[in-house]
């Protein structure tokens, strides 16, 4: 297993681990494994080991498919194919009872999954236009001399696209997941408020990435396009990513009382 194991972590954190649509990857990997860790005493408890067929149907799909995606560099393939493995060794060991039990981290370290760059583009095209309209709309409303043609912004004398990382999809995936992981440890009990808070997240995420898109339009406006594409840029990118996982937890609290009320509902259909 390590022999799959190992290449697949270095060639991820060459490549997508060290951009920024993939910063949440070891974080889920550490935490992912930390709450496989915590129900050990369980899993060695409901251990059974689980029927041929299935480990080998298992096997005979990812094995595959990782050597496949190792051959071309489809890091999206290789990745999902390692997971498909570990749950097919994992289920000949352990048994079904015990995936089972581990649905949870199992579905979270999901996120470790590159997203494939033909998706990117694709979910990323209207949310860039959606940016772009927003952020222009807005500072046209307060005087700025802006306007927009598709995902390029104009300002004065310069002009600003509206790349993948600023779209939103970035920190989309990244609050998902931290969100899921933080919903699941706190809230997990209560599955209908937690399904409240993780839809949240989106809006959160798209109104975060506008705050940032503006910021930079104003900072490239007020000090020029220099000092928008320095490390101004990157250090908007982790303000943003930072406010916004707040705003998670602000925003949890804010709803206490339906998180209340949506647990007497449960607790009364009980």
């Amino acid at each position: 297993m390590l022999a799959m194991v190992l290449p697949t972590l270095v060639s991820m954190a060459r490549g997508p681990w060290s951009l920024e649509s993939g910063v949440h990857g070891p974080i889920v990997v550490a935490t992912g494994l930390w709450l496989v860790y915590r129900r050990k005493d369980a899993i060695f408890e409901m251990m059974e080991p689980g029927a041929p067929w299935l480990t080998f149907l298992g096997l005979a799909i990812a094995v595959p498919l990782y050597v496949f995606g190792r051959a071309f560099d489809f890091i999206s393939v290789e990745v999902a194919a390692l997971l498909l493995t570990l749950l097919s060794v994992a289920h000949a060991y352990f048994g079904l009872k015990v995936l089972r039990m581990m649905w949870f981290p199992i579905f979270y370290l999901g996120f470790v999954i590159p997203i494939p760059g033909w998706l990117l583009d694709t979910v990323t095209q209207p949310l860039k236009l959606f940016v772009s309209q927003v952020v222009t709309e807005g500072l046209s409303y307060l005087g700025y001399p802006i306007g927009r043609v598709g995902v390029t912004i104009y300002v004065a004398s310069y002009q600003l696209l509206v790349e993948d990382a600023c779209a939103g999809l970035n920190s989309l995936v990244s609050l998902s997941a931290i969100g899921l992981f933080y919903v699941y440890m706190l809230r997990g009990s209560n599955i209908r408020y937690s399904i409240l808070l993780l839809l949240l997240v989106i809006p959160i995420a798209i109104a975060a990435n506008c705050v940032r898109v503006a910021a930079l339009v104003l900072i490239t406006y007020h000090f020029g396009n220099a000092a928008a594409q320095g490390y101004l840029h990157n250090f908007a990118g982790m303000v943003t990513f930072t406010s916004a996982l707040l705003f998670i937890f602000l925003v949890d609290k804010l709803l206490t009382p339906v998180r209340n009320a949506l647990a007497s509902d449960a607790e009364a259909m009980a």
